[in-house]
This record gives structure tokens, C-alpha cells and sequence, in this order.
């Protein structure tokens, strides 16, 4: 049992209801509530992004990224339809796939994902923010549907997956190391300490 609890910890999601999003959203970002598909069946994020993309790949979703080089098209920029990889998610052999499903502004998307708070619950329209010092898509923060907010954490991208070739783009410079990303996610979405 514990075996299995520690398999979902990688993609995790919640049957919490939705709260609207928090007024002070900040600029661009938008105000939809996202929600739960409850006709779907309990389902973690590779599969989920697999069966709802044109991205055909297995394995865990930390694999996703190499194992797209030379069979699908990888960018470090959104795209409506490309498959968002999040690495290190709960460790460096843990990562997290979702379907982008629209974009909203040069900072926000919005995806479908499952298992992302780790019940297998799958998730419609939710809001995903980046947070990056370059607005270049290499950090980003998840709508948290518990808290009713942007989520505290900062997780690091590896790109965007999407169909056809493998297409040559350099990846977003490193941050600086005086950079807090922490602070910079706070001014980006218009939050005060």
C-alpha cells in the first residue's frame, strides 16, 4: 500500500471544491474558476496526457522529455495542444505532464492534468502561471484548488512537447543566482508581503 501512495506522490490533484480566483490575480492573469472532470475515472498525468494529446508516449512522466527528442516537436514556449513537463517535482526522478489547453496571456495558461494533488482526480481549465525572472517559461506556479490560490511552490520546467519533428530551440538561459524566485513570483502576481 505504501507502494502505491509513494507512485502517486509523482503527478499529483483534489476533489476540493473550486474557489474563484483571488481578485489580486495580477495583470493578465485570468479569473475562470478551473474544475474537476467527474466523468473521468481516477488516472495519473502520463496517461491522462497521452490519451488527451497527440503525444504518444509511456514511462513516467520525468522520462517524457528525452524520450520526445527526434519524435516530437520540443519548445520552451507554450502551445495550445503541447504536453507541459514539469521536472523534480517531488524529487529528481519525478516529474508531472498536462495538456495545454489555452493560452490566456504571455504569462498564463490553462491545463488539463491528472493526479496533480495525488487522488488521480483529473482537472479541467486550470491556471498555470509563469513565474520566471526572463518570462521564459522555466518556472512556474500551479493554481492550487485546496487554498483557493496560486500554489506556494515553484516547479521547474523542461519545455513544451508537441507533434512532429524534433525542431531545434535553445533552451532559456539559468536564472541569476542572486535571483529569488520566490519574490519574483510575488511581484509577478501582484502579491505584497
Amino acid at each position: 500500500m505504501a507502494l502505491v501512495a509513494a507512485g502517486l506522490a509523482g503527478c499529483v490533484s483534489d476533489q476540493a471544491v473550486h474557489g474563484d480566483l483571488p481578485a489580486d490575480t495580477g495583470p493578465g492573469l485570468a479569473r475562470e474558476i478551473p474544475r474537476q472532470d467527474q466523468q473521468q475515472k481516477p488516472l495519473e498525468c502520463a496517461p491522462y496526457a497521452r490519451a488527451h494529446s497527440s503525444v504518444k508516449l509511456y514511462g513516467d512522466a520525468w522520462t517524457w522529455w528525452d524520450k520526445a527528442a527526434g519524435k516530437f516537436s520540443r519548445a520552451f514556449a507554450p502551445e495550445t495542444g503541447a504536453v507541459l513537463v514539469l521536472m523534480g517535482y517531488a524529487g529528481t526522478q519525478r516529474g508531472h505532464v498536462a495538456v495545454v489547453r489555452s493560452l490566456v496571456s504571455d504569462r498564463e495558461i490553462r491545463v488539463d492534468h491528472a493526479n496533480w494533488l495525488g487522488d488521480g482526480s483529473i482537472y479541467l481549465d486550470d491556471p498555470v502561471a509563469d513565474v520566471s525572472a526572463n518570462n521564459d517559461w522555466s518556472q512556474v506556479r500551479v493554481w492550487n484548488i485546496k487554498t483557493g490560490g496560486w500554489g506556494s511552490r515553484i516547479y521547474p520546467v523542461q519545455g513544451f512537447i508537441g507533434p512532429g519533428g524534433d525542431r531545434k530551440s535553445t533552451p532559456p538561459e539559468a536564472p541569476e543566482e542572486e535571483a529569488d524566485p520566490a519574490r519574483i513570483a510575488r511581484a509577478e502576481l501582484g502579491i505584497t508581503p
